[in-house]
């Protein structure tokens, strides 16, 4: 005995037949339309319900010319990516909004030794748009796959030609209050740990730092480079103590550094905020349960990666976006200063 053919999947037809409309005005329905009536739509709905009808994705796809799929560009280590909370949080801030839309999400994290494979892809009609989020200056080339793919930064690219798309804080603005909030604590030989002078919040928050200790009359020249891991924070501690110079306070470009001076800190005997007051940036969750709980700029990354998801579909289906999107950062005041 032969195996019983399997039943038949319901068809776009059988939906329109069943919902007493035509096929076009199921299509319509399915891909979301607004040029239909409110009646039409639910008798369409209901139609698809009762028949369990699925729509055929690859059709769509190939009717639209969109995979449906938004890729999220790291160029870093994977170590650093599964690590820092920083990219866990603008991850969960990119899926929360395409949760809302029929994208889904590919994470691509970038080889440095291999940065054109990532840009094949990008451009080989695997996704209808790509997010970039902790890019060197070297990565703005990202920017120029412009005109074949829609892109968007975390962050203001570094070299910007005023023709790229970009979701940021005003990282001068934020340093610059952190710095100023030190010296309003009679805080008067203030060191930063800054971040990569290749990356847009690297150079900005020591340019913050700078124009707040220059206003002041201070000394600037109390600066130690980090890669906003909390070894490179530490390290740069190391170097700031080596120069046997007087340091009150301590100014770093991300809590991860912050932390990792704390350590450095401690071990030279010297105490936060008594000896050495710290603030940090981003405000993460480790940065809040340190002893002393860490004086930082808060920037919600969660919100910073969904208002990235939100421009690029906006910039996928045809919608008018701004270049640049500001968001704001505030001073959370806690023990270490």
């Amino acid at each position: 005995m032969g195996v019983k053919a399997a039943a038949q999947a319901p068809t776009l037809e059988m939906v329109a037949a069943r919902a007493g409309v035509s096929r076009a005005t199921v299509s319509r329905v399915v891909n979301g339309s607004p040029k239909v009536k409110p009646d039409l739509i639910a008798a369409v709905n209901r139609a698809i319900a009762e028949l369990n009808y699925v729509p055929n994705r690859a059709a769509r796809s190939l009717a639209s010319r969109r995979t449906e799929s938004i890729a999220l560009v790291i160029p870093e280590s994977t170590s650093r990516v599964f690590t820092d909370p920083f990219f866990a949080l603008i991850i969960q801030g990119v899926a929360m909004h395409l949760a809302t839309t029929d994208y889904t999400l590919g994470i691509v994290v970038a080889s440095e030794a291999n940065p054109d494979k990532t840009r094949r892809f990008l451009t080989g009609g695997n996704v209808d748009g790509a997010l970039v989020v902790s890019h060197h200056s070297g990565d703005h080339s990202y920017a120029r796959l412009g005109h074949t793919v829609p892109i968007v930064f975390g962050g203001r690219p570094l070299h910007d030609d005023h023709d790229s798309y970009y979701v940021d804080v005003d990282n001068i603005a934020g340093s610059l209050t952190a710095t100023q909030h030190l010296i309003e604590r009679g805080r008067t030989h203030i060191a930063t740990i800054a971040g990569p002078a290749d990356m847009p919040a690297g150079f900005d928050r020591e340019l913050g730092w700078r124009r707040a200790m220059t206003e002041a009359g201070l000394d600037t020249s109390l600066v130690e480079w980090g890669d906003f891991s909390p070894a490179s924070g530490a390290m740069a501690m190391r170097r700031l103590l080596a120069r046997k110079l007087p340091i009150d306070a301590v100014f770093a470009a991300n809590d991860q550094m912050a932390l990792g001076a704390y350590a450095v800190i401690a071990e030279h005997g010297l105490s936060i905020p008594n000896d050495i007051a710290v603030v940090g940036y981003d405000d993460d969750a480790l940065g809040s349960a340190a002893a002393p709980a860490l004086t930082t700029m808060h920037q919600s990354m969660t919100e910073l990666g969904a208002t990235m998801a939100e421009k690029l579909v906006t910039m996928v289906e045809g919608g008018p976006v701004d270049h640049a999107t500001i968001l704001e950062t505030r001073l959370i005041v806690r023990g270490s200063s």
